[in-house]
């Protein structure tokens, strides 16, 4: 059985957690895709200090591999800035959507989390959700999830960086981040995780009895 579902949003609203539970519930794959553009991010970062060459990201791009994806690094605030800068650049979206496609596909059912899985990757998933929150909730989610690992920033700071990656996100000429036009959405701004995963498995059962 092929049967992809496409789960996209903004930093910190939620999609993550959500998509990681939809797949341990239906027995899918799961790819977190942030998880590319956060690697070859840092990479570059790395290799040019401290700036993004856009032709370093493009060969790490076209040379990523599982291991590139253990990093202890990927989650930390100056991988996902530059993760949100090298997504801007068409050619390293191009080296990875290939992978995301192979991926979307895998027999047994996939779950992919992104920003523009529903429109670009896979605009013919069966099941489509984008989901959202407001952006003072999500920068607090952030604060919450930096301090904790014993980061050292301030709510301001996060505020700022989410704001910011939300503009290049939502302003980039190639494949900006929206919902597609037939998307579920999900505001988690009030909605707890689990009765947003509740609305997802329903809406996926719902689809699975139809094409079963």
């Amino acid at each position: 059985m092929q049967f992809t579902v496409a789960i996209d949003g903004p930093a910190a609203a939620g999609k993550g957690t959500l998509s990681r539970a939809v797949a341990e519930h239906f027995g899918f794959s799961h790819l977190d895709t942030g998880l590319l553009y956060r690697a070859v991010g840092i990479k570059t970062l790395n290799r040019c200090r401290g700036v993004i060459d856009p032709k370093v990201a493009v060969s790490f791009a076209n040379g990523l591999t599982e291991k590139d994806f253990e990093r202890h690094d990927l989650r930390a605030p100056r991988t996902a800035q530059a993760a949100s800068k090298v997504a801007a650049l068409p050619e390293v979206r191009a080296a990875l959507i290939a992978f995301q496609k192979r991926f979307a596909r895998l027999e047994g059912g996939a779950v992919l989390d992104g920003r523009d899985i529903g429109t670009v990757i896979c605009p013919e998933a069966e099941v489509k959700l984008f989901v959202t929150a407001d952006d003072t909730v999500r920068a607090q989610r952030r604060f919450a999830e930096i301090t904790a690992g014993g980061g050292d920033t301030t709510l301001d700071a996060v505020l700022a960086d989410v704001r910011s990656r939300d503009a290049r996100d939502s302003g980039r000429a190639d494949a900006p981040l929206k919902p597609a036009e037939d998307a579920l959405l999900l505001d988690t701004t009030e909605l707890s995780i689990d009765a947003a995963v509740a609305q997802a498995v329903s809406e996926i059962k719902n689809r699975l009895d139809r094409v079963g």
